[in-house]
């Protein structure tokens, strides 16, 4: 076997650099200096250039130049350091979104979402909140939409996101998005070869893989197509609901949030649907009266930027 191809064989993990060799070469890049990069992650500089020649050679180019002034990015480091970046960011907010997961009984924020924006939009928030206020222990809870609601109306959450299309009686909300279902088949679907767009009518009679009852997206698109077919499988998380999909195992209705990746590669097809909107507001909650203050203020604001 070819080296080459031996390596398109190893799994992914070790093929990628690993968290500290990637945040290594991000400080290269910034401070133009091995010595300084190796100082600000707390390494030596012998330590240092180890790890960024045997990730130079996991990846089978030269990343950095070496000279007595200092240490400048090949152009293929350049690249790669762009792909770094956008690693440990996603690293940083699947951090940020795990922590506040953990029952924390020193929880000053506590945190209600529904799935997809659980899954899609809140760890990045957390994220800017740490930033701002380090000091703030966050707890989340993920639910559906119903369940959001139950927990605020119960006090056990601060505040929380939904995306249903009405406010629970005793919430008060603010929209802070705006999102759209779109329909998903893999591509080996015969509606993914389809000339024309489905009706509304065509995909309320279809039995398709859907969140369970009480979900938002389930109660938006029941709404929009007037019922729908019984469901051919329910899951009750957005990523169980995709992976089916992207199976072949029928069709499904997806936030657009969900499936950048999957039609990016496709693994899964958009199929465009006529006289219907699948269009929806993700709104922002809490108990009637309690407008949030502190921590929680404070999400809600990055929530909008």
């Amino acid at each position: 076997m070819s080296e080459a191809k031996g390596r398109h064989t190893q799994s992914l993990a070790h093929r990628v650099p690993d968290l500290a060799a990637l945040e290594l070469l991000l400080a290269v890049a910034r401070l133009g200096s091995l010595g300084a990069a190796a100082r600000e992650v707390g390494i030596t500089q012998p330590a240092a250039s180890s790890r960024i020649r045997s990730m130079e050679r996991q990846l089978g180019v030269a990343l950095v130049d070496r000279s007595p002034r200092g240490s400048r990015l090949t152009d293929a480091g350049a690249l790669v350091t762009d792909w770094a970046r956008r690693v440990v960011e996603a690293a940083a907010a699947f951090d940020a979104g795990a922590r506040a997961l953990q029952d924390r009984r020193d929880s000053r924020l506590r945190v209600a979402a529904s799935m997809t924006i659980a899954e899609y939009l809140l760890p990045g928030w957390l994220l800017a909140l740490h930033a701002g206020r380090p000091d703030t222990a966050v707890s989340l809870l993920a639910g559906n939409s119903a369940k959001v609601a139950e927990l605020l109306l119960a006090g056990e959450a601060d505040l929380g996101f939904v995306e249903g299309l009405t406010v629970p009686t005793g919430l008060d909300s603010t929209v802070i998005a705006r999102d759209r279902l779109i329909v998903v088949t893999a591509p080996a679907h015969p509606w993914a070869r389809r000339r024309r767009p489905l009706t509304a009518a065509e995909l309320a009679a279809t039995p398709l893989i859907l969140r369970e009852r009480g979900s938002g997206t389930r109660q938006v698109l029941d709404a929009a197509l007037g019922g729908l077919a019984r469901p051919l499988i329910e899951l009750s998380s957005t990523t169980a609901v995709k992976a089916s999909a992207v199976s072949g195992a029928g069709p499904s209705v997806l936030s657009e949030l969900a499936v950048g990746e999957e039609l990016g590669m496709r693994r899964l097809v958009s199929i465009p649907v006529e006289g219907v909107s699948l269009r929806r507001d993700l709104r922002a909650v809490w108990p009637t009266g309690h407008r949030p203050t502190g921590p929680a203020r404070e999400l809600l604001s990055l929530t909008r930027g």
